[in-house]
């Protein structure tokens, strides 16, 4: 069976977790893996026998390997522009972790880059390839609960504070030079955690929206850390037919992976949206709950590395559950300026 042969730029933790699921992958390869790290180029040769003329110490070499068909950018945000215009001058197909870009300009021009070529593109949002986010959809699309009304989605985790006893926290210290906090590496609760919320948002707000994701932020807040970077955030955006959607971002508070989406007739709770839950609870006006069990494979990143390669392999570029296109992350990214800025 033909294989898709991938590549991988910087071997953080996110790509470490991102590897495992060629475990459970049939049409795959982690054939190439780049990082300045030597100890972590190791790493990845041992545990995922990784050959040694595929191991690189500079990204480059990854992206001039002829036999790497896609590149996967594991890289912090502040290199995800660079690193994917430069892999599509080099014709491969791209994978870069979320958020895309730093900017709403940056990700134009990665469109502009990327005309007339039959390359796929695309932001690594995990959650939109789970069987559970395809049932959510064929839920809504299916009349179960009836018209769209309204939705709520959170990510957060307290980062900012630790228990030291009874109900008083201590408060942590921040390292100013970590991705998370430091502005000019696209630190800031928003960008690291709130583009969840405000892609799902952008996903299900499509099912009625008839002018292409058209969105308004009418309310919002956001905290300003010590590091100058958002630390707790909301915003309430409306869609077409009066559909809105409230999300949350935070690192000083533990708000979960939890979405709940309203219609007429009822409504779905997620426990766990971004990480794929067990289950989905679907309530009826009367208050009656139904369980619906989800089986997962046992790495949830195994169902995007999938169907990329299935897409790539059929010349298709397009998945078959709903990976966020390049428009939907332009407009996601219109979004967050829009949170952020104003």
């Amino acid at each position: 069976m033909e294989k898709i042969n991938w590549g991988i730029l910087g071997l953080g933790e996110i790509a470490y977790k991102f590897s495992k699921g060629f475990l459970e992958t049939t049409n795959t390869k982690l054939l190439a893996v780049a990082s300045k790290d030597q100890e972590k180029v190791k790493k990845f040769r041992d545990q995922f026998n990784v050959e040694s003329k595929y191991l690189f110490n500079s990204y480059e070499d990854l992206i001039n390997c002829k036999e790497v068909d896609i590149v996967y950018i594991a890289l912090p945000n502040s290199l995800h522009y660079e690193w994917a215009l430069k892999s599509i001058e080099n014709h491969k197909h791209v994978l870069v972790e979320k958020p895309v870009t730093l900017n709403l300009e940056e990700i134009k021009n990665i469109k502009k880059n990327l005309i007339n070529k039959k390359l796929f593109f695309g932001e690594a949002f995990m959650y939109r390839h789970y069987p559970q986010t395809n049932l959510i959809l064929d839920i809504i699309k299916n009349q179960e609960i009836g018209n769209l009304v309204s939705m709520k989605s959170n990510f957060g985790i307290n980062l900012l504070s630790k228990k030291k006893f009874l109900f008083f926290n201590k408060k942590k210290k921040i390292d100013p030079n970590s991705r998370l906090f430091n502005k000019k590496l696209g630190g800031g609760c928003i960008l690291d955690l709130g583009c969840y919320p405000s892609s799902f948002s952008l996903l299900i707000g499509s099912l009625i929206s008839s002018k292409n994701h058209e969105f308004k932020i009418k309310k919002k807040r956001i905290e300003i850390g010590e590091t100058n970077v958002d630390v707790d955030s909301y915003a309430k955006v409306y869609f077409d037919n009066n559909f809105f959607s409230e999300i949350n971002a935070s690192f000083k508070k533990n708000l979960g992976n939890k979405s709940e989406i309203i219609g007429e007739k009822g409504k779905i709770f997620i426990n766990d949206t971004w990480l794929g839950g067990d289950n989905i609870v679907k309530t009826d006006n009367n208050g009656r709950n139904q369980i619906i069990n989800i089986k997962n494979n046992k790495n949830i990143y195994s169902y995007q590395i999938q169907n990329i390669s299935k897409a790539i392999l059929n010349n298709s570029f397009q998945t078959k559950y709903r990976g966020i296109s390049l428009n939907e992350s332009l407009i996601n990214m219109k979004m967050i300026e829009e949170w952020l800025n104003g």
